[in-house]
């Protein structure tokens, strides 16, 4: 019974040890355009960074790109649309996100993490 206990002991060791977790991922996001129109976004993050996304085109949806954790802001300007459409959202470690523009009227800007 002892080389059992002591056999599982060692065995118990060697699986937890091997689960350690590994640094966290940056947050990511994407932008998918549900429009007709072209979008083209402005996001501006916690670290100070801007990125500039132009000409999304209708029915597409970007590449992922990463994110300074914390709170991010967007702004969406849209072709043939006045003004500006906003959202905001906090980025996390290991998370990633999707800008939604919707084909509504008014358009919405929409923030969605799978």
């Amino acid at each position: 019974m002892k080389p059992f206990i002591l056999i599982l002991a060692s065995w118990l060791i060697v699986v937890l040890g091997s689960c350690s977790k590994s640094d966290p991922s940056p947050p990511q996001f994407r932008v998918q355009n549900n429009r007709t129109t072209n979008a083209s976004l402005q996001v501006k993050t916690s670290g100070g960074n801007t990125i500039n996304i132009n000409n999304v085109a209708p029915g597409t949806t970007s590449n992922y790109q990463q994110v300074a954790t914390g709170q991010v802001d967007i702004t969406v300007q849209i072709q043939g649309e006045s003004g500006d459409f906003t959202a905001t959202f906090m980025a996390l470690n290991d998370m990633t996100f999707t800008i939604v523009v919707a084909n509504t009227t008014p358009p919405t800007v929409t923030v969605v993490s799978p």
